[in-house]
């Protein structure tokens, strides 16, 4: 069967996009260690983001200013829900319980779009989407090691599903087509707003926020401190936000939700690499549970 225009760069664009935010969690954990806030670390990441991003989106939007007003709502969506809503909950999240089960949680988005595509569009999933979808939420509890005994907190919890909502409002809004703002216009247009509402956050206390100038170490030896949130604003803000939103103009909501998933294998190896931290026979499986998911909802979103 041919596939669908689009299809094949839309599935390289996501799993870049999967790449390029599945280093955050190893560049950000040397930050951590030299003393940095998870808060102060993320609103530099996103600050860098727009910045990086700010001059090419004014570019894409070729003076249409009227196009802003008129996407204000889904561009608030993007930045408010999407970005700074997912980030505040899950580090509210993981202040009370572990981190694997708070991402699985959060990473349940791409169940929470097939349910809602169902209820408010009649897009009913086919079995193979259901069974790809088992396949992929099986996959995560092996990748993140569940089996270890994490522990669960029902605020924690309560945290973890805000944030799985915020995610995949951020999918719902980018699969959005008709008269929306070009990809890396609605990108950078969200990473000012979603770093401007972590800043106030922290003006009031609510985002703890303290930062340090000493080196940050990793396996590969030691850097100064700007150069891990350099790469972090650059490649996991920038051009994973951007990628991943003209993924799902490709690919629809619902598939590229699921390609994102690939994310947990990506920040493995990352942390293999930066931290030496290797992953064990767990995570292979749930890496193969994962793309296994991915291809079976793939044949199950065919025509």
């Amino acid at each position: 069967m041919r596939v669908p225009p689009g299809i094949g760069s839309g599935l390289l664009l996501a799993l870049l996009s999967a790449a390029s935010f599945g280093m955050a969690g190893a560049l950000a954990r040397g930050l951590l260690e030299a003393g940095w806030s998870p808060g102060a670390v993320v609103l530099v990441r996103l600050s860098v983001g727009a910045l990086t991003l700010a001059p090419f989106a004014l570019i894409a939007l070729r003076g249409r200013w009227s196009l802003l007003r008129t996407q204000a709502r889904p561009v608030l969506i993007y930045g408010a829900l999407g970005m700074a809503g997912t980030q505040f909950c899950y580090f509210s999240a993981v202040s009370t319980m572990d981190v694997a089960p708070a991402l699985l949680i959060e990473f349940t988005a791409p169940v929470a779009i097939v349910g809602w595509l169902w209820l408010r569009k009649g897009q009913r999933p086919r079995r193979l989407t259901l069974v790809g979808a088992a396949s992929a939420i099986a996959g995560l509890v092996f990748a993140l090691d569940l089996a270890s005994g994490a522990d669960v907190a029902w605020t924690g919890a309560a945290w973890a599903f805000a944030a799985m909502i915020g995610n995949a409002a951020y999918f719902l809004v980018s699969g959005e087509t008709e008269g929306a703002l070009p990809p890396i216009t609605l990108a950078g247009a969200g990473l000012v707003l979603s770093a401007a509402i972590l800043a106030v956050l922290g003006v009031v206390g609510i985002l703890p926020m303290h930062a340090t100038f000493t080196t940050a170490t990793y396996a590969i030896g030691e850097t100064p401190w700007w150069a891990p949130l350099i790469a972090l604003g650059v490649l996991s803000a920038a051009v994973a936000y951007v990628t991943g939103t003209a993924a799902t103009r490709r690919l629809g909501s619902r598939l590229a939700s699921f390609v994102a998933l690939t994310e947990v294998l990506a920040s493995a190896l990352f942390a293999w690499a930066l931290l030496d931290q290797r992953p064990g026979p767990a995570v292979v499986l749930g890496g193969l549970l994962i793309i296994t998911g991915v291809v079976l909802v793939r044949l199950g979103d065919r025509p």
